[in-house]
């Protein structure tokens, strides 16, 4: 009886095993659609009891899940979504930048500004040519400013991104830590937590494509997920990831000067900041497209822009309008006028000629004549170095004393050298000339420009009008509070040097710079050592530049001392970021475009007793110049992606709509090569871990015919009981 029992028992067990197996392949059949669904897999195990075999049990109900396959599948899945995040975005760039043969693309518009200018050269007279290259140039400036703040508008979508992004982040590793309360709470009971490790495991899918995750399991079935760069996200309590969204974006905003904030897990403190530590997901894309691909595409046109303000008032400065003008208002701003001072190359010198209202020469000076002189000023200077206060003082008094009484030649409350003849029968010019006597060869004199008044030239400047920024055509709003390096290896040692930081109150005090210093330390030197000045060190391209800025945006001077060449070698200047977004042609040309500077002062030996300077309606000097300007190459600096190229202006403007071509196919082709990789590793996971209805079919047909084999042998022995208790009845 006991084995008979016993052969109860086992094929009970058989009975009831393979009804659960049954229960397992129904329930993988039934989801084979459902998203995140790991296949079950039953494996069976032998009772064993004292007196022999006992039947059988469930050993276990086990996912099929690669979990190494898992992990590789969820860091590439990262970086196919790093590229698929920058794709609406950077579609958006190529419809505004279009292609170099577009009509509204900036190069199109280049060629035709410079069109406008040829013509104006044929007929320099013409008012209707003079309108057309306002026009014309309008036409670029508005494309610059769009281009810049279509980037801006995007670099600040992104940053929105980034900030939802992270709220999805928080709500991930929310639910993965009640996932993971849930998980040890129910295998400490005895019950499968497969479906809860499924869930779990959507969520970890969800969370690779946002941000780069390393994770690992601990005995007790919790999981430890963190960022490569070693940032915790969910542990026992997971911290709170935030990020707060800028309100607007402007050229010179970045993360690295602080302007945008961190994305930061725990506490808000630089230390907790990873925004520099994410390689892969969406957040990297994001990053990318506001921190380097976006701002460097903005570098690249504000070099274009500022190349094309300074090259073409550089000759506009050369030229005049007629008859000459009654005023100019300079660009260049002085925060010191008083002790910053100029000096003329040696035999260089600057004609101020008076004209009539037909162009002929009243009265004609030099600069040198009347700053040497005793009678205008201050009194005679003739050291040859002159401050430019004293410059503006003495031509007011040579103006005055020449026809025009109620002249004024001052330093404006913006630090710009103005002239105002304040009468409408003088016009004046400017005629630089190799030397001061009359009818001398017409070239830009150099200027030898001590910004601190140490008596050590800071720079060198080519033309007396370009200096002061006398007869800019392009014009811009920039206030001189920011300076910084060209693109320089971000580990650059510079040499030893004292560098002196000025504003309009004079020094701010002078900082003495070791050799082999890190433009890192450098910045970080500057700003713990300098009241109200700033020092950051901002990424572009594949370098860095040294950024300096006046906390409370007054205009700024840097200064370093005699025979050092920390500035030169950084290439420390005014900076350009922005130039796209502030520029304008100067408003009385926009208003009267006869002001264009088509020609030039003229020396005529056969007018009047030994020779006058004059000036005439058709002179097409200048406008011939500035419209070969148009067709000369020219030297642009490294910005944003591109290297230092030597080209005309379109065809730089035209290098900038390849490059962001270039960069939409990049991404594009990475995309689709990392899409072609994810998908293979998916169809291996899959082919592990989904549900293969062709396989389930035939487990089901193994379980039914085991479930029917053991209910047969319980039949057959309830018909022996039976027969036993017949026998014994």
């Amino acid at each position: 009886m006991g084995d008979i029992t016993m052969a109860l028992r086992s094929a009970q067990s058989g009975l009831l095993s393979n009804q659960e197996a049954l229960n397992v392949v129904a329930n993988n059949i039934s989801n084979v659609n459902t998203e995140g669904y790991s296949r079950r897999i039953v494996s069976f195990k032998t009772v064993s009891i004292s007196t022999g075999g006992g039947g059988v049990q469930i050993a276990d109900v086990a996912r099929a899940v690669d979990e190494g396959l898992l992990k590789t599948l969820r860091v590439e899945n990262g970086q196919l979504h790093t590229h698929m995040s920058q794709e609406t975005i950077l579609a958006r760039v190529q419809e505004l930048f279009g292609a170099p043969g577009d009509d509204n693309s900036i190069a199109h518009l280049m060629e035709e500004f410079n069109e406008s200018i040829e013509l104006l050269a044929i007929t320099p007279e013409k008012s209707l040519e003079a309108a057309e290259v306002v026009r014309r140039a309008q036409d670029v400036l508005n494309k610059l400013k769009d281009m810049s703040v279509t980037i801006q508008d995007l670099r600040l979508q992104a940053d929105q991104d980034i900030a939802n992004e992270v709220s999805h982040i928080n709500t991930i590793t929310a639910k993965i830590d009640q996932l993971n309360d849930s998980i040890i709470a129910t295998a400490s009971i005895g019950r499968d937590v497969s479906d809860l490790e499924d869930q779990r495991d959507l969520e970890l899918d969800n969370l690779s494509k946002i941000v780069d995750i390393r994770y690992f399991h601990r005995s007790d079935g919790d999981v430890v997920v963190f960022t490569k760069g070693g940032r915790t996200l969910v542990d026992t309590v997971p911290p709170v990831v935030s990020h707060t969204a800028a309100s607007s974006m402007t050229s010179t905003t970045t993360h690295a000067e602080g302007d945008i904030g961190g994305i930061y897990v725990g506490t808000k403190v630089d230390t907790n900041d990873m925004t520099n530590e994410i390689v892969e997901g969406k957040l990297k894309g994001f990053i990318d497209l506001r921190d380097s691909i976006l701002p460097n595409l903005q570098a690249e046109i504000d070099e274009l822009a500022s190349e094309l303000r300074d090259t073409f008032n550089q000759v506009h400065n050369r030229g005049t309008t007629f008859p000459g003008a009654q005023s100019y208002n300079g660009s260049r701003i002085f925060i010191r006028p008083s002790n910053q001072t100029m000096t003329l190359a040696a035999d260089d010198d600057v004609k101020l000629v008076l004209f009539d209202s037909n162009g002929d020469q009243s009265k004609v000076t030099t600069l040198d004549t009347i700053m040497r002189s005793s009678s205008y000023g201050s009194g005679a200077d003739t050291d040859g170095t002159w401050t430019i206060s004293e410059v503006a003082a003495t031509i007011e008094d040579w103006l005055q004393a020449n026809g025009a009484e109620n002249a004024t030649t001052a330093i404006s409350s913006d630090g710009t050298f103005d002239i105002a003849l304040n009468t409408t029968s003088l016009n004046l010019a400017f005629r630089d000339e190799t030397s001061s006597t009359n009818g001398s060869t017409h070239e830009d004199v150099v200027i030898s420009y001590d910004a601190n008044g140490d008596t050590v030239g800071d720079d060198s400047i080519s033309g007396f009008s370009n200096f002061l920024g006398l007869n800019d055509f392009f014009v811009d709003t920039r206030t001189e509070n920011m300076w910084e390096s060209n693109i320089v290896s971000s580990d650059l040692a510079v040499p030893a040097a004292t560098l002196t930081f000025y504003d309009a109150t004079g020094s701010l005090g002078s900082l003495a710079v070791s050799a082999s210093t890190s433009i890192t330390d450098l910045a970080t030197s500057i700003t713990s050592n300098m009241t109200n000045i700033t020092a950051t060190v901002v990424p572009e391209g594949d370098g860095s530049r040294l950024r300096i800025s006046h906390s409370s945006g007054s205009a700024i001077t840097v200064t370093q001392g005699n025979g050092e060449t920390l500035l030169t070698e950084l290439g420390l200047h005014v900076s350009d970021a922005a130039s796209a977004s502030v520029m304008s042609i100067r408003s009385d040309i926009v208003s009267t475009p006869a002001n264009i500077a088509t020609g030039r002062v003229q020396w005529d030996s056969e007018l009047g007793s030994a020779g006058e300077y004059f000036v005439s309606a058709g002179d097409d000097t200048n406008i011939q110049a500035l419209a070969s300007l148009m067709t000369t190459t020219n030297t642009f600096e490294k910005a944003g992606g591109l290297a230092s190229k030597t080209q005309t202006f379109s065809v730089y403007a035209a290098e900038i709509l390849a490059t962001n071509a270039s960069l939409v196919a990049v991404n594009e082709r990475e995309r689709q090569t990392q899409e072609t990789l994810v998908e293979s590793l998916q169809f291996k996971s899959d082919s592990a871990r989904g549900v293969n209805l062709d396989q389930e079919m035939s487990d089901l047909l193994v379980f039914e015919q085991a479930y029917a084999a053991a209910a047969r042998v319980i039949s057959v022995i309830q018909n022996m009981i039976e027969a036993l208790e017949r026998a014994v009845s």
